[in-house]
């Protein structure tokens, strides 16, 4: 988790100018989340394959918030856990909920298959959706194009292993522009206001 760790805090250093930007122009909507409105330094879209193999960028959730955290299926704390609390901010938007979509987007393909993505996401709330790198190649590039740092700790056998991977949580808005970065320490009532504040 150290990575993590060092990660979280080239973020802030990224996202830092953009802050300080932010402060001297006309004052916008305030979140308890990092905004990342305008940064450059991250991808503004992506190109991943659905359950049923179909591939998925965001142009397929016009109209939509979107919500999309990096894990894996494997994954025995950090994943679930903020599955979970996802879909407990999904409760407390009530009818706003509509309006979001929760995407997660597996760091490893290699385990999680689409049948296994289908299963496991939907499980969390019926309304989420898991989408997978097409191959390394597309893991390596969606991985990279949004900062996510990945790290695979080798295990007792070749398919027993972790992996040390960012726990934050990118949020695009309606219009598909990315806004936000989510802390993984945020509360859920946090996560559910700034949703609000975005959807308008």
């Amino acid at each position: 988790m150290k990575l993590v760790v060092i990660w979280l805090r080239r973020v802030m250093l990224l996202v830092g100018l953009s802050l300080v930007l932010a402060a001297c122009s006309k004052e916008g909507p305030s979140f308890q989340s990092l905004d990342i409105t305008g940064n450059k330094e991250f991808a503004q879209d992506f190109s991943l394959q659905d359950p049923q193999g179909k591939t998925r960028t965001l142009a397929d959730y016009k109209g939509k918030a979107v919500v999309m955290f990096f894990g894996y299926t494997h994954c025995p704390d950090v994943c679930p856990t903020t599955m979970a609390e996802l879909n407990q901010v999904m409760q407390k938007l009530g009818d706003d909920a509509q309006r979001v979509q929760v995407i997660f987007v597996t760091v490893d393909p290699q385990r999680d298959t689409a049948e296994l993505m289908g299963q496991y996401v939907p499980a969390f709330n019926p309304a989420f959706v898991g989408l997978r790198p097409a191959d390394d190649a597309a893991l390596r590039e969606v991985t990279k194009s949004f900062r996510v740092v990945v790290n695979k700790v080798e295990g007792s056998t070749p398919n027993n292993y972790t992996i040390d991977h960012t726990a934050g949580i990118y949020v695009f808005d309606p219009n598909g522009q990315l806004r936000l970065f989510m802390r993984p320490d945020e509360s859920v009532d946090a996560m559910a206001k700034d949703l609000k504040t975005l959807l308008g």
